[in-house]
């Protein structure tokens, strides 16, 4: 794992902490495992080098609190815009004892994301909300092992969310600059989400992007002599793309993000 980022002048939130059941084996292994401030104090710390400068980091998150219970599923976030609460299954923790560890981190450093990423108002695809969350945790080595970086198939949307889209969008920092998906994330603070944004940065459209990305995985582009793919036709002029359901929850002021 890389070295956890120096925490000079970031603004690291207060840290509280809550278990439902002390009991339970999967506090036992949180415990056995990591120190919870400092576990929280490097989720942040991946979140601001990752997305953020000193200068563009968000500072009014003032507390963030872990709560850890039982629950199915793996864990959620909601909260204000200055105080956050993180609900992470205790039964999750207890199925992945054998790496407990790498995945108490991973998912703590996904849903810390959550605590400050921009989300366009409420408009982002709910897809792609995750999708920078897990990009976050890619770049802090915590992948797990289930994650495979294959090629998308025919039907495979580029916001499908979680690692699809997090290997998407390293793709796209590898290709169009190492900043490309923290300019994406900054965009998002002040302006309602739309495909455009995605042409701004990169110079190209949304679709022709996931069409390179899709084409760069033939044996013939990792040869380094595939021509690109035709371009697929969009107008940029088109209108805000459809509001799904989980996009209403984020526009909502306790809005919730879930890891599933």
């Amino acid at each position: 794992m890389p070295p956890t980022p120096p925490s000079t002048e970031w603004p690291i939130p207060k840290f509280l902490l809550r278990v439902d059941d002390l009991d339970h084996e999967g506090a036992s292994l949180f415990f056995a495992n990591v120190q919870p401030y400092d576990a929280l104090r490097e989720a942040v710390l991946w979140t601001f080098t990752i997305l953020y400068t000193q200068e563009t980091v968000p500072r009014k998150v003032k507390a963030i609190q872990l709560v850890l219970r039982n629950m199915p599923g793996v864990a959620h976030t909601f909260g204000t815009d200055t105080h956050k609460e993180i609900h992470f299954s205790l039964d999750w923790i207890k199925t992945n004892a054998h790496r407990a560890r790498d995945e108490i981190m991973g998912v703590l450093t996904h849903e810390v994301v959550h605590c400050f990423q921009h989300d366009a108002q409420g408009t982002c695809p709910g897809g792609l909300i995750e999708g920078v969350a897990d990009f976050v945790r890619f770049h802090a080595a915590l992948s797990p092992p289930h994650w495979h970086h294959t090629a998308p198939s025919h039907t495979d949307r580029w916001d499908a969310g979680y690692e699809k889209t997090a290997y998407f969008l390293d793709w796209l920092n590898i290709r169009y600059g190492p900043s490309t998906t923290q300019t994406l994330n900054l965009a998002f603070r002040e302006r309602r989400y739309h495909r455009r944004i995605f042409r701004e940065i990169t110079g190209r459209p949304l679709r022709k992007l996931w069409a390179l990305y899709r084409a760069s995985f033939s044996p013939n582009a990792q040869a380094g002599h595939a021509p690109d793919p035709p371009a697929e036709s969009e107008s940029e002029d088109e209108g805000y793309d459809r509001v799904s359901p989980i996009q209403a929850v984020l526009a909502t002021p306790n809005r919730s993000f879930d890891y599933r």
